[in-house]
Parts: C-alpha cells; sequence; structure tokens
C-alpha cells in the first residue's frame, strides 16, 4: 500500500514538472513586438530602477527640507553619584558623605526666523525633484529609442536571411539543371563543380546572415535583462516607410524644448541654483528660535532623611521658555565664500543648460539629415534593385542557353543580393531616423 502511494506522487510531480517545462516552454516562445519590448524593458532595465531609486531619494530629501519648520522635542535623564568629603547642606561644614542626584527633562525648540533660508531648501528640494523625475523620464526615453533601433536590427537582419535563402534556392535550382545537363552531355563536369561551389558560397553566407540575426537577437535580449536569448522571437510588423514630407529641424527643436526630459531636468536645476544663492544669503540674517522645556530631580545624601521621590519630583519640577536671537558678527568669510560659491555654481549650471540645449538641436539636426540620406539611399536603391532583377533576369536566361558564363551569371546575382540589402537597410534606418524625429516631437515609438 506504501508503495502505491509512493507512486502516484512520483506520478504526481513528473506531471507537474512536465506541466511546467511547457508552460515554460511556451513563455519562451512568445513573439513579441515592439511595444510588447519596450514595456517591458521599462519595467525591467536596471538603470531606470536605480534612477527610480534616486527619484524616491529626493522625495525623501524634500520632506525632510518641509519638516525642518517643525519644533523638536527631546528627552533627558541624568544620573549621578558622590563620595568622599563634600559640604553638607546641614552646618556648611565638610564631611565624608555619599550623595546621589537624578533629574530629568524635556526640551523643546522652534524656528521662527532662520533668514529665509528654510523655505528657499524647500524649494530647492522641490526643484531637485523634479529634476529627478526628468531624469526618470530622459532614462525611459534613452533605453525606449535603443530597445527600438535593437528591434529594427533584428527585423532587418531577418530580411537579410531570407534574401540570402532565396539567393540558396537560385544555386540549388541551377545546380540541378546543370546536374542534368551533365547526365545528357549538355553540360561538363567543371560546370557542375562551379554550380556546387557557387551553392557552397551562398550557403556560407546564408550562415553569416543567421549568425548576424542571432548577434542582434542577444542584443536585444540583453537590453530586456532576459537571462537568455533561446526561444525568443519578435512579430515582424508591416512596417512601411512614410515618404511624408519631413518637419524642419527648426520645428521639431521648438517642439522638443517643451517636452524633452534632458533639457527641462538642466532648466529645473538652474532653478535649483538660484535657490542655493538665496540659501547661502540667508546666512547674513539673524535667526530667532522660541526655546521651552520642564526638567525635575531627586536628591539623596547619606546620614539626611530626606523627602520622598514623589514629594522631590513635585518640589523640583521648573518650567521655562524663552526666545533665542543669534546675530551674525564675523565668521571668517565663510558665508561670503559660500555665496560666491553658489554663484560660480549658477554660472556653469547656465554654461549646461545651452549645452544641452545645443545638444540636442545638433541631435535633431543629425537625425533630420540621416533621415534624408536614408531616403534617397532607399530611393535609389529601389532603382538598382528593378534594374539587378531585369539584368538578373536576361543573364540567367543566356546562361541557361549557355550564352554566358558561371562567373558573369554569378557576378550578376551578387549585384543584386547587394542591391537588394542595400535597399533593405536603407528601409530600416530611414524608419529609424523618422521614428526618432517624430519622438523629438512628443510621439510614441511604438506607434
Amino acid at each position: 500500500m506504501l508503495k502505491k502511494t509512493k507512486s502516484k506522487s512520483m506520478k504526481k510531480y513528473i506531471i507537474l514538472i512536465a506541466v511546467l517545462l511547457i508552460s515554460g516552454g511556451s513563455f519562451a516562445q512568445q513573439s513579441w513586438s515592439l511595444k510588447d519590448c519596450v514595456e517591458y524593458a521599462l519595467k525591467h532595465n536596471i538603470r531606470i530602477q536605480k534612477q527610480e531609486i534616486a527619484n524616491e531619494q529626493q522625495k525623501v530629501a524634500l520632506n525632510s527640507a518641509k519638516n525642518q519648520r517643525l519644533p523638536n522635542l527631546n528627552g533627558s535623564a541624568s544620573q549621578s553619584f558622590s563620595f568622599g568629603r563634600a559640604a553638607s547642606p546641614v552646618d556648611n561644614s565638610y564631611v565624608n558623605n555619599n550623595s546621589s542626584n537624578s533629574s530629568f527633562g524635556i526640551s523643546t525648540s522652534i524656528p521662527i526666523f532662520t533668514g529665509f533660508q528654510i523655505p528657499n531648501n524647500i524649494e530647492l528640494n522641490k526643484l531637485n525633484l523634479k529634476a529627478a523625475t526628468e531624469d526618470l523620464n530622459k532614462a525611459k526615453e534613452d533605453i525606449s529609442v535603443n530597445v527600438t533601433s535593437a528591434f529594427l536590427q533584428v527585423l532587418f537582419n531577418e530580411e537579410l536571411c531570407k534574401v540570402a535563402k532565396e539567393q540558396i534556392n537560385l544555386s540549388k535550382e541551377q545546380l540541378d539543371r546543370m546536374t542534368r545537363l551533365e547526365e545528357v552531355g549538355k553540360a561538363s563536369t567543371a560546370q557542375v563543380y562551379e554550380a556546387k561551389a557557387t551553392l557552397a558560397q551562398d550557403e556560407l553566407a546564408s550562415v553569416q546572415a543567421e549568425n548576424n540575426r542571432k548577434l542582434a537577437i542577444l542584443d536585444l535580449t540583453q537590453l530586456l535583462e532576459l537571462s537568455s536569448p533561446e526561444g525568443f522571437s519578435i512579430v515582424s510588423p508591416d512596417i512601411e516607410p512614410d515618404f511624408q514630407a519631413l518637419s524642419t529641424p527648426e520645428e521639431i527643436y521648438s517642439l522638443a524644448m517643451v517636452n524633452k526630459p534632458a533639457v527641462l531636468a538642466e532648466q529645473y536645476r538652474l532653478e535649483g541654483m538660484d535657490k542655493s544663492i538665496k540659501i547661502a544669503k540667508g546666512a547674513y540674517y539673524p535667526t530667532l528660535s522660541f526655546n521651552g522645556g520642564l526638567s525635575t530631580g531627586y536628591y539623596t545624601m547619606s546620614g539626611i532623611t530626606g523627602r520622598s521621590f514623589g514629594n522631590q519630583l513635585n518640589d523640583n519640577f521648573n518650567k521655562y521658555f524663552g526666545l533665542s536671537l543669534s546675530i551674525p558678527i564675523f565668521n571668517r568669510y565663510e558665508t561670503r565664500n559660500k555665496v560666491k560659491t553658489a554663484r560660480l555654481n549658477y554660472s556653469t549650471q547656465a554654461l549646461q543648460v545651452e549645452e544641452s540645449k545645443k545638444s540636442l538641436y545638433k541631435e535633431i539636426q543629425q537625425a533630420y539629415y540621416s533621415a534624408v540620406a536614408a531616403l534617397a539611399k532607399f530611393n535609389s536603391g529601389k532603382t538598382a534593385v528593378e534594374a539587378s532583377e531585369a539584368s538578373f533576369k536576361l543573364m540567367r536566361e543566356k546562361y541557361e542557353n549557355g550564352k554566358a558564363t558561371s562567373v558573369e551569371f554569378s557576378q550578376v546575382k551578387v549585384n543584386l543580393m547587394k542591391a537588394s540589402s542595400d535597399q533593405i537597410q536603407a528601409k530600416y534606418d530611414y524608419i529609424f531616423r523618422a521614428k526618432i524625429l517624430d519622438f523629438y516631437k512628443g510621439l510614441s515609438l511604438t506607434q
């Protein structure tokens, strides 16, 4: 009976493992769209996660700055013992005795005026939080662009693999034809070997294309923080270039200035530097605070019977409050130097803002002219493919009729493959550049 129970448990365990393996395999075999890739990367990319933590840290810093307005509250307690000669409280003579002293207290301090440092510090941390949020958005933008680029690179290599396989099919057809012609004495053995050599070269090119495809998939899966590229595949969308007129770099730049996190973050930091100057100047002002507290104690001395603990705590109970004013007179030019440093930091950040604007405009210009060049290359590539296809068709007829050599036929076939590859590359280059330009205008990359 025990053996049967163990046997049933083992079967259930095996079935469970099989189900998990099957479900895991189906997950691995799912096809990923561009939207899936971007969304997954935004959730799992380590750089974005680190930036999210930095954003949360800035929220904590803002909360701490706001809490500087609140009063503090501190409790205290002390216990001391004394042994040896001391003045007697009875007749003020020195005698040998032992004594103990217990004291308890609670105190508070409330800032009333701090030279506007607290409100300016709160505003500074608000601006730092906005800058950190834009840094997070910038990190998300960067990973979105990188994933899109890697996704299109996979599509490009997949199309090259298709072109390479088509070349293999053509070479196989020619090899079969040469083999049949050799059998009837209309082709030489050398021609058969030439056809085999051509097929071998095409197969090698196909292997290289497949390897490039796998490397492109590896790059994409690494961006997605996937543990392995095994079983990973993408959805091949029906992507065709949109040949509408591109917006000028100036038009795109005017839109990008409103929504690009890289520029916004630097502008928030510049505003924060202005608050830092005001905070540094706040040290020139006097500070005023309210202080208050409660205290009591208990005292005993050997040889003297004192009042009880409770009575002493009640008798010694003390309350106090007051105002504390601190007026800065001379602090070794520390405040002056802090103000100078804050102003220099402001000037540096102002240059950083200008640099970020110029860098953004440069990126837009590069994307625009790259898109224009890719479009021109695509159009010329389309003409080249049509011409290469017509040339290949004529050369194929000549070769089959024995009016062209295998070298001539191979060269035309290579030209056709190169023209097709160039057109595919120009196509995806233009698509990517056009998407980047739309992205600068505030549109989503996955649209």
